[in-house]
């Protein structure tokens, strides 16, 4: 299905704005903050507000096209790709990118053993410095 048929099929308008949105967001790979989004769109979109991007992430997270994430430094970042996996964010640039290969199953069962909770979910996101601005720093 696409994001058209999805929006209509959970009740919202199709707009050219959302359409953009979504599309602007899959062509990120570092998970995007609403404001990357927003300035990426607006030279083609000039009369977008940055209100709008927030709105429509919210729309997109209410139906399950996108994670909102809390990585550490007090801005929601947007990943497109719902599926469960870890995350890693470079303490200097901020840069936010997947860890496929972390055994989530395996995390999820060590944490319900060591509490009460029943686990429903996890979102991890791990520290560190980039190769990019490891390379900057020793120079």
């Amino acid at each position: 299905m696409d994001i058209a048929q999805i929006l209509r099929s959970e009740g919202f308008k199709v707009t050219p704005q959302r359409i953009a949105i979504y599309d602007a967001l899959r062509g990120y790979h570092n998970h995007p903050t609403a404001e990357m989004i927003y300035h990426r769109l607006r030279p083609m979109h000039p009369s977008m507000s940055l209100a709008t991007v927030y709105k429509t992430m919210e729309i997109f997270e209410k139906i399950g096209l996108v994670k909102v994430l809390e990585v550490g430094d007090e801005r929601a970042h947007y990943d497109w790709d719902t599926t469960a996996h870890a995350h890693i964010r470079c303490i200097r640039c901020n840069k936010v990118e997947d860890m496929m290969n972390v055994d989530l199953h395996a995390i999820s069962d060590i944490a319900g053993k060591a509490s009460t909770y029943q686990i429903t979910g996890q979102q991890i996101t791990f520290e560190g410095v980039c190769p990019e601005c490891a390379k900057k720093e020793s120079h």
